[in-house]
């Protein structure tokens, strides 16, 4: 019997993601995907494997680029302590950034012919300061939701335990005073 072969709607349940994420993937990282007589992809267990572990470090927070950097060596990263893997990251996505900075983008179709574009190299950096503060306002609008957020669920469980508590000992009293009674009627029987 030769080799399992999935197609790429299993192979998306067996990594966790969707079909275009691999198709995507496969694009922009390279990945010799092989195909079958009618074009259409098909991949092997250790295709399966890879893409697993592409998806693990994208959920580590690697960018794409990043594990494209890092693919030739990539089972080796599977070795590697977290404290390791983390230094790594921030390094890869550190240099990615870097490009990203370092590359101009033309706007319009005349200015890549001729090789001009209004960005300049300063307004790239100004444009990562304001999203940066941008980003940063995000997360302390976030902060303050969720900190009201837990306040407001703080309040309503005290009150429900509070209640519940209040509850239980009246329920417990009750089956006390009970008890005490029971046994003073049985003292004088």
């Amino acid at each position: 019997m030769g080799e399992v072969r999935y197609m790429i709607s299993e192979a998306s349940k067996k990594v966790g993601v969707e079909d275009h994420v691999l198709r995507y993937w496969e694009k922009e990282l390279e990945l010799p995907i092989a195909r079958n007589e009618m074009k259409n992809r098909y991949y092997r267990e250790t295709d399966i494997v890879l893409l697993q572990t592409i998806k693990n470090l994208k959920d580590q927070g690697f960018q794409l680029k990043a594990i494209k950097m890092v693919l030739p060596n990539i089972s080796k990263i599977e070795t590697l302590d977290s404290q390791t893997i983390l230094k790594l990251k921030d390094k890869l996505n550190g240099r990615v950034m870097d490009m990203v900075k370092d590359e101009k983008v033309p706007d319009t179709e005349s200015e890549m012919e001729s090789g001009t574009s209004l960005i300049t190299k300063e307004e790239p950096h100004e444009i990562a300061e304001k999203t940066h503060d941008k980003v940063e306002q995000f997360m302390s609008i976030m902060n303050q939701i969720i900190l009201s957020a837990l306040k407001e669920n703080n309040a309503e469980l005290k009150e429900e335990i509070g209640t519940n508590v209040t509850e239980n000992v009246v329920k417990e009293m009750k089956f006390l005073m009970r008890l005490r009674e029971e046994k003073e009627e049985e003292r004088f029987r």
